[in-house]
């Protein structure tokens, strides 16, 4: 299972039920490069607990705009639509795993 791609049009639905972990990235981003197959693997071993997903900040600006997005990768950590938590920066499968933790998952 891979992690979902949003859209400036889908992001409120997609993680406004249940939890959400949302990656935000860029292609020319080194460090968002390290995070990406970490995300896919927490985006099958999470299935059905966790809805896990990117947003480009390059193709959807707003709303990396709307969360304050001014370093990436950052792994924010959504429930029923509103932020809990944040990761800023790669911190491994190990950081993405206790920000999860943290939430009860």
């Amino acid at each position: 299972m891979a992690a979902l791609r949003l859209t400036n049009a889908d992001f409120n639905e997609k993680i406004g039920t249940g939890l959400a972990l949302v990656d935000f990235w860029a292609e020319w981003c080194g460090p968002c490069k390290m995070a990406g197959p970490v995300i896919e693997e927490l985006a099958a071993e999470y299935l059905g607990r966790v809805t896990v997903a990117k947003l480009d900040v390059d193709a959807e600006p707003e709303i990396a705009s709307k969360y304050g997005v001014m370093s990436i990768p950052t792994v924010i950590l959504f429930k029923d639509g509103a932020e809990v938590d944040r990761q800023v920066g790669f911190a491994g499968k190990p950081g993405y795993v206790q920000l999860l933790a943290k939430a009860g998952i």
